[in-house]
C-alpha cells in the first residue's frame, strides 16, 4: 500500500529545492505549478515521516528489551508505538486517496422548486436562506446570478455563486432532491404537505478547463423580470446563452449591465457543460464503484426536512439531526462532516477490495 511513499518523499525534496531556485522562480507559470504540487505532497510526506519515526521507535524498543534494566521502559515505549502505528497507517490511507481536482474551486449552486406548487417555491427560498447563512458562518462570499421569484417570496429557481476556500469540497454532497414535510403558510386547515426542491452544485470553471467555440453560442437579450413575471427594467439587460451543440442554456438577469449578466451567464454555461462532460466520463469508466454519497443522481431524494418532528434525515447515510431550526440557520457542518467521512470510508473500502 505504501510502496510509492519513498518515491513521493524524494519528489517532495526535489520540488522543495527547485521552488527556491531563482531560475525556476523567473518562470512564473512553471514555478506556480511546482508550488502547487509540492504543497499537495507536503501533508503526505509529513505523515509518512511521522510513521517512519514511530516504526523506528518500535524497533529500537525491541532492541532495548534485551537489556534487563531497560525492559520495563522498553515495554511501555513498545506499547505506545504499537498502538500509534495503526492510527498513522489509517491516516496515510486517507491522505493517499486521490483528491477531487474540483475540491478547491468556487461553487455555482442552483435551486429549483419541484413538486408542491407555491409551497415548493417557498421551500426553495428556505434552502437558499440556509446556504446563505452557512456561507456567513464560513466567511464565504455569495453572489446571486439569476432568480425567478414568486409573489409570496419563494423561488421557482435561483442560481448563485459561492466564493471561498474549500467551497466545492464542502457543498458537493448537497446535489439532489430535498424534501420538506410541513404545514404550509398558505394552508388554512393545518394539513401537512410534502414538497420538493432540487439542488445542483457545480464547480466554477474557467477557459483553461473548458474551451467553448464562440460560434457555437447563441446570445439572446431580454428585459429583467421581477416577482410574477413583471418587467423591472426598461432596457434589455438580461442575457440568455444557448450552447447549440449540447442545447445547454444559462441566463442571468440580476445585474443592470448587460455585459455583467453575460459574464455571469458564461460562467454558469461553462460549469454546466463541464459537469455534464465530467458525469459522462465517469459513467464510461468500467467497473467503477459509484459512491452512494459522492455521485448522487440529481433526481435522487437525498434528504428530508420534517418540521412536525423537528428532524432532518439524510437518506444516503441514514443520519438524523433533531435540531431543524439550527440546521436551517446554516449549522450544516455536522451533517457535511459525516457525509465526507462516509464518502472517505467508502473509497477506502473500494481500494481494499
Amino acid at each position: 500500500m505504501f510502496d510509492n511513499l519513498e518515491e513521493l518523499e524524494k519528489k517532495y525534496v526535489e520540488l522543495t529545492k527547485q521552488i527556491s531556485d531563482p531560475a525556476v522562480i523567473a518562470k512564473q507559470d512553471e514555478w506556480q505549478k511546482m508550488m502547487k504540487e509540492q504543497s499537495s505532497l507536503e501533508p503526505i510526506v509529513e505523515k509518512y515521516r511521522e510513521y517512519k519515526k514511530v516504526k523506528q521507535d518500535f524497533e529500537d524498543s525491541k532492541e532495548l528489551m534485551k537489556d534487563p534494566e531497560m525492559k520495563e521502559l522498553a515495554e511501555e515505549e513498545m506499547k505506545e508505538s504499537r498502538d500509534k502505528l495503526p492510527e498513522l497507517e489509517e491516516e496515510l490511507k486517507i491522505l493517499l486517496i486521490p483528491k477531487d481536482p474540483d475540491d478547491d474551486k468556487n461553487v455555482i449552486c442552483e435551486i429549483r422548486a419541484g413538486a408542491g406548487g407555491e409551497e415548493a417555491a417557498l421551500f426553495a427560498g428556505t434552502l437558499f436562506r440556509m446556504y446563505s447563512m452557512y456561507c456567513d458562518r464560513k466567511h464565504w462570499k455569495l453572489e446571486v446570478l439569476n432568480e425567478n421569484s414568486t409573489e409570496l417570496g419563494g423561488y421557482k429557481e435561483i442560481s448563485f455563486m459561492i466564493k471561498g476556500k474549500g467551497a466545492y469540497s464542502r457543498l458537493k454532497f448537497e446535489s439532489g432532491v430535498h424534501r420538506v414535510q410541513r404545514v404550509p403558510e398558505t394552508e388554512a386547515s393545518g394539513r401537512i404537505h410534502t414538497s420538493t426542491a432540487s439542488v445542483s452544485v457545480l464547480p466554477e470553471v474557467g477557459d483553461i478547463e473548458i474551451k467553448l467555440n464562440p460560434e457555437d453560442i447563441k446570445m439572446e437579450v431580454f428585459r429583467s423580470s421581477g416577482a410574477g413575471g413583471q418587467h423591472i427594467n426598461k432596457t434589455s439587460s438580461a442575457v440568455r446563452l444557448i450552447h447549440i451543440p449540447t442545447g445547454t442554456v444559462a441566463e442571468c438577469q440580476t445585474e443592470r449591465s448587460q455585459f455583467q449578466n453575460r459574464d455571469y451567464a458564461m460562467k454558469l454555461l461553462q460549469s454546466r457543460i463541464y459537469q455534464k462532460e465530467k458525469e459522462e466520463r465517469d459513467s464510461k469508466i468500467k467497473n467503477e464503484r459509484r459512491s452512494q454519497i459522492g455521485n448522487a443522481d440529481r433526481s435522487e431524494k437525498i434528504r428530508t426536512y420534517n418540521y412536525p418532528q423537528g428532524r432532518i434525515t439524510d437518506h444516503r447515510i441514514g443520519m438524523s439531526i433533531y435540531q431543524i431550526e439550527n440546521f436551517l440557520n446554516g449549522d450544516l457542518d455536522e451533517m457535511i462532516d459525516n457525509l465526507i467521512a462516509a464518502d472517505t470510508a467508502e473509497k477506502l473500502k473500494g481500494d481494499e477490495e
